[in-house]
């Protein structure tokens, strides 16, 4: 008997939706709105959410990547047990990960090349970041679950190890070349001081590692301290959700899979944020710490579990209707946010009026501006969800 293909579930795509929305709206910049009113701790703390911490911790924004990367290794199952209907072998599926793994690099590069006068070949982009990795996590899913777990405990281990054993920078280090200050508010002090911003052993590596690429001028360091070995801590979060997807798709009730994934959850918060205060490893999303892997993992498995129980146990899939049509075309959400945000604001400039977005003074313009601009980009993944026009890679 043939195996049948999986049913869609409702859930992922609207926790995808509800990720992809939150990239979407950087548009509508808070914190310009929070600069113009300094006073205002509302302002302040939408701001604060929409974007990065500067180093330790964690804001909503914070969480986009990991939730993105998670919910790859949550679809992966599916994705097998859907080829594996069709009738391909592990062969022919393979060959279609390396194939996915280097479109996603190449678009990665390609979308932060934009406006730039040659190829900007970076490779801590979320596309690039999940197309390293995803070849190693599709070999996975064919493993057992010991493989799995014994996968993600030495890309946990093995990664602070790597990061541990690097000398700490000596006193004649020139912090001023890396972007840095001796006595940055955000450095870390003892142990924890090898996770620091541009000095640590990611950084060390990007300082060979891009240069063997033609660029404008030679890499020294990430302006945001990212890296590109960042990849190796990623696959650990993809791995994360490839458990859950595997739970996710199992027989057992719909309410024990809920339970789980907030027992997990809370678990992973809770020993993320230990490792944190202990000093053992610092939760730093930027250089996607092992710390960071089970904090941002915990986070993860709550929100999974909220969107299940909203969606597919109490049945509310109309209410997130608006989330799944993001979802579904989450790369074509990327790609749209990532091209032709300008083209919105000056079409609508042209057509209506070069000051439309100062309909409630200057203070909100950014509001007006990025709400068109995120209601026209929303309109055309509704109509390309209404007209069954899917962008697969």
């Amino acid at each position: 008997m043939a195996p049948t293909l999986p049913a869609r579930i409702s859930s992922v795509d609207a926790y995808r939706g509800f990720v992809m929305f939150l990239m979407m709206a950087e548009v509508l910049e808070f914190g310009s709105i929070s600069k113009a009113l300094p006073d205002s701790s509302f302002w302040a703390f939408l701001a604060y959410n929409q974007d990065h911490v500067e180093w330790v911790g964690c804001s909503l924004h914070d969480l986009i990547q990991p939730s993105f990367s998670f919910l790859v290794g949550v679809a992966l199952p599916y994705s097998i047990a859907s080829r594996m209907a069709k009738g391909q072998n592990f062969g022919a599926m393979f060959g279609h990960t390396i194939q996915r793994s280097l479109i996603l690099i190449f678009l990665g590069i390609f979308l932060r090349s934009m406006s730039r006068q040659q190829t900007n070949f970076t490779f801590e982009d979320t596309l690039t970041q999940i197309g390293l990795g995803y070849p190693v996590l599709f070999w996975l899913g064919f493993r057992t679950f010991r493989t799995q777990l014994i996968a993600l405990g030495t890309i946990l281990v093995g990664y602070w190890l790597f990061f541990a054993v690097y000398p700490l920078p000596g006193a004649d280090f020139d912090y001023a070349a890396v972007g840095v200050t001796a006595d940055w508010e955000h450095n870390l002090k003892g142990f924890a001081a090898h996770w620091n911003k541009n000095t640590n052993a990611a950084w060390a590596f990007d300082q060979w590692f891009m240069n063997l690429f033609p660029r404008e001028k030679p890499f020294i360091r990430n302006g945001g301290g990212y890296s590109t070995l960042s990849f190796i801590p990623t696959l650990g979060t993809m791995v994360l959700g490839l458990l859950a997807g595997q739970w996710l798709k199992s027989d057992s009730a719909p309410m024990e899979k809920v339970k789980r994934f907030a027992t997990l959850g809370v678990a992973l918060l809770v020993v993320g944020s230990l490792l944190n205060w202990l000093g053992i490893c610092p939760n730093v999303k930027r250089i996607w710490t092992p710390t960071w892997v089970l904090f941002s993992g915990g986070w993860c498995f709550v929100l999974l579990a909220a969107f299940y129980w909203l969606v597919d146990i109490q049945g509310w899939r109309k209410a997130f209707i608006w989330l799944i049509i993001i979802g579904t075309n989450s790369i074509a959400a990327y790609v749209i946010s990532h091209t032709i945000v300008e083209f919105i604001h000056h079409s609508i400039q042209t057509h209506v009026s070069q000051t439309y977005d100062q309909v409630f003074g200057i203070t909100y313009e950014s509001l007006v501006r990025g709400g068109l601009i995120l209601l026209v980009e929303w309109l055309i993944l509704r109509w390309m969800y209404r007209n069954r026009i899917f962008v697969r890679i």
